[in-house]
């Protein structure tokens, strides 16, 4: 009896004491601004295994006659020989299986008088229904309208506006993401596309879709007003997901308090005052913090050569991807399978295998992308902050750590696709060929046997994910035929597999001694 109130007079005591912490640490953390703020780790956690280097085949003389002339091409777009360079990659490149959308795209129609017949009665028909308030006639007309003239950019801005005044907002945001994708260059469509995700608590992605658009329109004299909305709904993002942090940091202190009069270790409880703090530190904190493990863990490569070509890649990518917050750092780990993954801030690892396994800078830069936007778009960081509490919950049962993980890097459909998507559009702002995250998704494919590598198992439907791509490629006008970066490439990965080489032989010579 003596125990168990001695035990709840120090549960006491530690709860005053961490919320007197948590509540100094919160008066004191300054308010979120540009320079300070939240991304995310990636799923894709590298589990650390000696692997022996899969025997990579040996090219065809088809396969070599193609590299020579992707070389050439190459060559001649980094000499500025740009229509010669692309009629050489348009040669090579074999067109997507489904290659109509860009045929059937026509150009965007803004005046309702240049609309057809049928579709100016759709258009008269929308109007009297939104003038009589009656949903049935305002909203088939304008469903007509969308699919047969979706070149006409005001009919899917009313359409999204009168779906969301029936409480269908989902569908309304579903409208405006279809047609951006058709007419990413009109700005008035991308800004109520913006406005919509706001509106709808989606900040983040309406910061990027705003800084998507001035990145790739940079001459259109809007381009300003698009990157002061990025600025705008980022900031929004922000102080939403520093207000969930300090939501969290009292829940988290009452568990650390329970767990001590459970288990009557402080462990638990400085483990949960830890994390909460540096929760409260933010994505930065937390990248320096796990990434400054994970460097003594994993032999990291330190080849300059090597580091320098992954830096170069990464910079120019990050360069273009808005959240300049963060140091981005990108480390290379000597493991012969492809796979990748990001921490907060910034912070990308990446197996040497991902550069031996893939046939250019282009899908080396796909991979990259896809990381980086998961970083950007703060897909680790919110599951960190949700699993957070799990975490600290699950750490007083067994297995309770790997539990909290999996919870904390488990990436839903949605943000892979997002991931997609805005890796492509990034490594076509960096100059790359548009189709470098889709031709990754393709030598993947071909190179696996019985299972998938890791970094694709790990993101579902391979097959879909291609498709996607390359309708993502065709509506947007993205441009196949620009830089695919073969014969630098080609060396660095002779020397990655020569590194991997020499750590297989080492391992199997400290076996045997």
């Amino acid at each position: 009896m003596k125990r168990t109130w001695k035990s709840l007079i120090l549960a006491c005591n530690w709860i005053l004491l961490s919320v007197g912490t948590s509540i100094l640490i919160i008066l004191t953390q300054p308010a979120p601004t540009p320079a300070q703020a939240p991304p995310a780790p990636s799923t894709e956690q590298p589990q650390p295994k000696p692997e022996e280097a899969a025997a990579e085949p040996t090219l065809s003389s088809q396969e070599i006659t193609r590299q020579l002339k992707l070389i050439q091409a190459d060559r001649l777009y980094l000499a500025g020989q740009i229509p010669e360079a692309e009629k050489i990659y348009r040669q090579v490149k074999q067109p997507f299986a489904k290659n109509n959308t860009l045929e059937q795209r026509k150009t965007a129609v803004t005046d309702p008088t240049q609309l057809s017949p049928a579709g100016k009665v759709y258009w008269r028909e929308s109007e009297a229904g939104i003038a009589s308030k009656l949903q049935t006639r305002t909203l088939v007309p304008l469903q007509l309208l969308v699919d047969q003239y979706p070149e006409f950019i005001p009919g899917h801005i009313r359409f999204a506006e009168a779906l969301k005044k029936y409480d269908r907002t989902q569908e309304a945001l579903d409208v405006l993401e279809r047609a951006s994708s058709l007419y990413p260059d009109q700005p008035e469509l991308i800004k109520a596309r913006i406005i919509a995700l706001g509106e709808s608590k989606k900040w983040m992605e309406a910061s990027l879709a705003a800084r998507q658009f001035a990145i790739l329109n940079s001459q259109n004299p809007q381009a300003p007003e698009f990157t002061k909305l990025a600025t705008e709904n980022l900031d929004r993002y922000k102080a939403y997901i520093q207000e969930e942090i300090r939501g969290n940091a009292l829940a988290n202190i009452i568990t650390g308090a329970v767990g001590y009069a459970v288990t009557g270790s402080l462990l638990g409880p400085f483990s949960a005052l830890d994390s909460t703090i540096l929760l409260l530190q933010g994505e930065a904190s937390i990248g320096e913090s796990v990434a400054k493990q994970a460097k003594q863990q994993l032999d990291v490569i330190k080849d300059e050569t090597v580091l320098a070509y992954v830096n170069e890649i990464g910079q120019k990518l990050a360069k273009v991807a808005g959240r300049n917050e963060f140091k981005y750092e990108f480390f290379v780990i000597p493991e012969a399978e492809l796979n990748a993954f990001a921490l907060p801030g910034g912070k990308i690892f990446i197996n040497a295998g991902a550069i031996a396994k893939t046939n250019s800078e282009a899908e080396l830069a796909g991979l990259i992308g896809h990381e980086l936007s998961h970083v950007v778009l703060s897909h680790g960081f919110q599951l960190v902050t949700q699993g957070n509490l799990i975490s600290n919950v699950t750490q007083y049962l067994p297995l309770g750590g790997t539990i909290g993980q999996l919870f904390a890097l488990s990436y839903s459909r949605d943000m892979e696709r997002q991931a997609d998507t805005l890796g492509t559009r990034l490594i076509v702002a960096s100059g790359y060929a548009a189709d470098g995250l889709r031709n990754l998704m393709v030598t993947l494919e071909k190179q696996q046997k019985n299972a998938p590598p890791s970094w694709l198992s790990s993101h579902p439907g391979g097959n879909e994910r291609v498709s996607s791509l390359e309708d993502l490629i065709s509506r947007s006008s993205y441009n196949r035929y620009a830089y695919e970066g073969v014969e630098r490439h080609v060396e660095i990965k002779d020397k990655v597999k020569q590194l991997l080489q020499d750590k297989k032989e080492q391992l199997e010579k400290k076996q045997r001694s």
